[in-house]
């Protein structure tokens, strides 16, 4: 079965031409993790296409993207991208602008937001229940992404997930995907909120959800069974159709090999082969063909 991994990331050492504005690397990380890193490793794995999501050690300037650029050019047979803006400015036909440079690329899939972090250069800090992204200025961000008709990737903790509702049926033309399952923690449960509240975000069709970074909120080794109770109330909510895998590699090499962090899925007993094939790469296609 053909396999697309959603989220992982890439990067260079530091150069003059490219510096990392700070070292926002994985758990006991060192260094790069190129574009060819993760090629091989997508060969071992048996993946076939992935989505590299522009790091935070690059910042948000206008060469924040520069990285996952060249890398989906390199590798264009395998390889989109997700980029990072600096989404608060004075002027919004700056914004809007740069959304259109960042998604000009076909194979550039939309932009990301970290919700779960404060609003920083660096987002770092953690906040579960900010609400930055409902900030009336990045109306102009939300409109142009649904007339570009490219993605809003949105980081969220399950707290945030009424935020996500209330944006889903304001621009219901823009389309949004949830990363990491809104990341459950000791917070949350699958059958209780406000984890349970991706119940009445479902009802909002310009949304889907990515399946991915399981090891990080596994407290249980692979297959992670601890999580599937998540993920099976994400199919029964959502159907298979709106949902995507993701890895979050190399994030997740201080918890997982690359391979379990997509492998689980194969794992859970509530799964229909056709499930499978739509969180594998069928929704995938269908939300980017």
């Amino acid at each position: 079965m053909k396999t697309v991994d959603t989220h992982t990331h890439a990067w260079g050492e530091p150069t003059d031409e490219l510096p990392w504005a700070a070292d926002v690397l994985p758990p006991g990380w060192t260094g790069s993790y190129t574009h060819r890193d993760l090629v091989a490793d997508m060969d071992a794995a048996g993946v076939d296409e992935a989505v590299v999501v522009t790091t935070p050690l690059y910042g948000r300037g206008v060469r924040a993207n520069e990285y996952t650029m060249r890398a989906i050019e390199a590798h264009p047979d395998h390889l989109y991208g997700v980029g990072l803006l600096e989404f608060f400015r004075s002027d919004p036909k700056a914004i809007v602008s740069a959304l259109k440079r960042v998604t000009g690329h076909p194979r550039m899939l939309g932009v990301r937001m970290h919700a779960a972090h404060e609003y920083e250069a660096i987002p770092t800090t953690v906040d579960r229940c900010g609400d930055w992204i409902l900030d009336e200025r990045l109306e102009p961000v939300w409109r142009a992404a649904g007339d570009l008709e490219t993605c809003v990737f949105v980081f969220p903790k399950a707290q945030q997930l009424g935020h996500l509702a209330t944006l889903a049926d304001r621009y219901p033309e823009t389309t949004v995907v949830v990363d990491h399952m809104a990341w459950p923690d000791e917070t949350t449960d699958p059958d209780e909120g406000p984890w349970t509240e991706f119940e009445t975000l479902a009802e909002y069709e310009n949304v889907s959800v990515k399946l991915s970074s399981l090891p990080r909120s596994a407290t249980e080794p692979w297959p992670y069974e601890d999580l599937h109770g998540y993920v099976t109330n994400l199919v029964e909510w959502f159907g298979p159709e709106r949902l995507l895998l993701g890895s979050d590699y190399p994030w997740m090499d201080d918890w997982a090999a690359y391979d379990d962090c997509l492998s689980w899925l194969e794992t859970v007993e509530t799964l229909s082969r056709r499930d499978r094939a739509f969180i594998s790469h069928r929704t995938f296609e269908r939300l980017h063909g």
